[in-house]
């Protein structure tokens, strides 16, 4: 039997990429998942591939403290995977206002709703960023190494780490804290990021857009793996090394822009198709990737794909995407 058959799963952000991957496998795994959902987005695969209608769901904002306590409350909530967040970094950048509203406010909301539902809540896992780190001249990051975001974005996640490690500290409220690189797979429909871009730019015989110089380094993470981390994580809290601790996710493989273009086209078939470089990305750190040393020793986690395999999985579902729109 699944560790998560018959718990009451409460998920935030639900209708992003690792929401809708990390839902979806705990509906399979016999959860009782309760979302909440601010918009309705019928692209978003949770609305595409039916996972919403198999979710008990909670409309609002993270920002309704009242919302939430509800939900945790009436739901009989024991589990909380908290992903909800304004997570594109151009969009930070326009409007530092409510990215802080959602990633901050939002976080702190969810947080004192759980500590109000006492002992019923055995864990929290709160997505956090390799942003939260912040420029240093030291790579890769290790959990230890200081929070130091400067750009509206970096800020939110450094932040948000904060606040959850102050409800640990404070409240002892069963928080575990996550800090992934670059999340890529099927569902992202963010084609302002890069891997997805690069996909449909590819699938639609267009050279691919490069805001950078093709130098930013990165580590790029496949969301199924990202799903396994989470739920492993999950199912060691609440445990003495685990519970109030951080730990980096990802692949420890950086690659600069320019080697996952190059990857994704060789992949697709399409490496005559050379990219547009602008070099006009702002407000990002030249380079950011991860050791994982720490997940990899207290809870024997390693990445099921290589990044080549989650490459070739990612493509196939674009192709699906876009044939069935075209048949539309």
């Amino acid at each position: 039997m699944s560790f998560w058959q018959d718990r009451n799963v409460f998920v935030t952000g639900a209708t992003g990429l690792l929401g809708s991957h990390l839902t979806e496998t705990l509906l399979d795994q016999g959860a009782r998942v309760t979302v909440l959902v601010r918009d309705w987005v019928p692209d978003s695969r949770t609305v595409s591939a039916g996972i919403l209608p198999r979710c008990q769901m909670v409309r609002g904002e993270l920002e309704d403290h009242d919302t939430l306590l509800r939900a945790l409350n009436e739901y009989e909530i024991d589990s909380v995977f908290h992903l909800g967040a304004q997570t594109i970094v151009g969009t930070a950048a326009r409007s530092a206002m409510s990215t802080f509203e959602s990633n901050i406010r939002g976080t702190w909301c969810l947080l004192e709703a759980a500590k109000q539902c006492g002992k019923r809540i055995e864990r929290v896992i709160v997505a956090s960023s390799d942003k939260a780190y912040g420029a240093h001249d030291q790579l890769p990051y290790t959990e230890d190494a200081p929070l130091q975001g400067r750009f509206p974005y970096d800020v939110s996640k450094s932040c948000t780490d904060l606040i959850s490690f102050s409800y640990w500290h404070t409240y002892r409220l069963p928080i575990a804290v996550t800090r992934c690189g670059n999340l890529f797979g099927a569902g992202d429909l963010n084609f302002n990021r890069l891997i997805p871009g690069t996909i449909r730019s590819a699938l639609l015989d267009e050279r691919p857009v490069i805001r950078s110089d093709g130098t930013f380094v990165r580590d790029y993470f496949y969301v199924r793996d990202a799903v396994a981390a989470y739920l492993l994580l999950g199912e060691r809290m609440p445990s003495e090394g685990i519970t109030g601790e951080a730990f980096n996710f990802g692949t420890e493989t950086p690659l600069t822009v320019m080697d996952v273009v190059d990857h994704v086209l060789g992949i697709m078939g399409k490496s005559s198709l050379l990219p547009v470089i602008l070099g006009e990305a702002t407000h990002e750190i030249p380079a950011q990737y991860l050791d994982c040393s720490k997940a990899r020793t207290r809870m024997d986690w390693s990445p099921g794909h290589s990044f080549d395999a989650g490459i070739a999985e990612t493509v196939r579902w674009y192709e699906g995407w876009l044939a069935a729109r075209r048949a539309r």
